[in-house]
């Protein structure tokens, strides 16, 4: 079923932290919406309170608007979520499970979960191909289901799966998927304290707001199957299917928390761009077909289909994300990076200091080949924020040599003599020690790069000195001739 304005939704649970897969749902409904002029819901579901997580709803809701993911329904966060939370709609839930009770498509189970386990061990034993519930209370009689009432025994209510036709889902990105009745079991739909499960809520909820288009994870590809059922008992319109592939390790397993970082906070923390995050979650099982890599948010929208969704796993690549963040943070203009360094910095331990827009610009153009992030420009770079304390140990080793005092005491002389802070000036001043001194200019070069930056890579010498100034270069080369000699 293809609408013409389609409405899809991203229903998280709220058990703590935003997952990268859960990510690339989200954008890939989002896109969708946004390709076919629809409308993106965002709804909570919250049914499982064991694992509920306090403040886990406004982290979603953060994480999604800093994604650039904004809902066109749903909660805002700091407030009521309205009817968009499942834990706010029971009763809504409770009519529904009452109609399929009372259509013979469901049964209240009072069975004790000690039978239940019995039973899964029972078919354990004999090697069944999956635990089922084998319908004991589907027989029971009305006196015994009355009685059982009256004495207040707890009980669920079961979905009836009844024998059949096979079950056929014509998925928009696997194809026609067929299930066999016998093979699905009788699902819980209401649990013993009144919360339903994801699949009578997932089934009711979408039908009330009009979903037409169910774009998750393949993971829930095996529940469809209940869901189809629910939705021929009431007898609404089944919506389009589409069911995402798995995100991978690089070991082909099943992206997990042992093998590396799988929140999308984590990822922000570290100072991943939001554009980088999404143009690389983008690519985890999608491609427009040509040979484009780096994408904004309004052209993946421009470009979207399911159909070019693959069916197999992607894999999760760092380092083509770190690649992504590099290309990404090149394309900032050069106003919106003086702004986040200026962020930055004030995060830092240098925050003391008030950097001029024109100084942190001078900074990003002679490190911006050199970063990967944002932070970088401080940490790589530190010695444009504070002089050197310490010196690189390889380099002193190498570098430094009985006679570099003098030679270094003298360059500072000719240094005195730079008017502009040029490169070009700080260039002819070096040139015109080495040939005084009668030396190589390396010998000036290296250990001169180590007393004011205290390391022995970076930018080119002489675009640092001009950074930090004629002043602050003689400054640092005494306090190096001091603190070295």
């Amino acid at each position: 079923m293809i609408n013409e304005f389609p409405r899809v939704r991203f229903a998280p649970s709220p058990t703590g932290y935003l997952h990268v897969g859960g990510l690339r749902t989200a954008l890939y409904n989002y896109l969708f919406a946004k390709k076919n002029k629809g409308i993106f819901i965002l709804r909570i579901e919250d049914t499982d309170r064991n694992r509920f997580v306090e403040g886990a709803v406004d982290n979603l809701i953060d994480t999604l608007n800093w994604a650039g993911l904004m809902a066109d329904e749903g909660p805002k966060s700091g407030g009521e979520y309205g009817p968009y939370i499942q834990s706010k709609r029971l009763d809504i839930y409770q009519k529904y499970a009452n109609e399929l009770l009372g259509k013979g498509h469901a049964y209240r189970c009072f069975c004790t979960s000690e039978r239940l386990g019995n039973l899964r061990e029972e078919q354990k034993k004999l090697k069944l191909p999956q635990a089922k519930y084998d319908k004991h209370c589907l027989n029971l009689s009305k006196d015994e289901i009355n009685k059982y009432l009256e004495n207040k025994i707890p009980f669920t209510i079961r979905l009836n799966v009844k024998p059949g036709n096979k079950i056929i889902i014509d998925d928009i990105i696997r194809g026609r998927v067929e299930f066999d009745p016998s093979t699905v079991d009788d699902q819980v739909l209401i649990k013993s304290d009144g919360y339903p499960t994801y699949h009578l809520a997932n089934v009711v909820d979408d039908h009330l707001m009009k979903i037409t288009h169910v774009i998750r994870g393949e993971e829930w590809l095996s529940s469809t199957p209940k869901h189809v059922l629910l939705y021929n008992y009431f007898e609404w319109e089944i919506p389009a299917f589409a069911h995402l592939p798995l995100l991978l390790n690089s070991d082909g397993s099943k992206l997990s928390k042992r093998q590396g970082d799988v929140a999308v906070e984590d990822y922000r923390t570290k100072g991943y761009l939001k554009e980088a995050l999404i143009n690389f979650v983008a690519l985890l099982g999608w491609s427009a077909g040509d040979n484009q890599e780096l994408y904004y948010l309004n052209e993946l929208a421009e470009k979207f289909s399911l159909e070019r969704v693959q069916k197999s796993g992607s894999i999760f690549n760092i380092d083509k994300l770190n690649w992504l963040n590099f290309e990404h943070l090149r394309k900032k203009t050069d106003a919106e990076l003086v702004s986040m360094l200026k962020d930055e910095v004030s995060k830092s331990e240098y925050d003391a200091v008030d950097y001029s827009d024109e100084y942190l610009l001078k900074v990003i153009h002679a490190m911006i080949e050199r970063v990967n992030f944002l932070s970088e420009f401080i940490t790589k770079s530190f010695y444009f924020f504070i002089a050197p304390t310490e010196f690189e140990e390889t380099s002193r080793l190498k570098n430094w040599k009985p006679e570099t005092p003098n030679h270094l005491q003298r360059l500072c002389d000719n240094f005195e003599n730079v008017l502009n802070n040029t490169k070009e000036e700080f260039e002819v001043s070096l040139a015109k020690t080495s040939e005084e001194l009668g030396i190589g200019k390396g010998k000036l070069i290296h250990p001169l790069r180590l007393a004011v930056s205290g390391v022995s890579g970076g930018p080119g010498i002489y675009e640092i000195l001009e950074i930090i100034g004629k002043e602050e270069t003689v400054n640092r080369i005494k306090s190096a001739i001091e603190k070295l000699s």
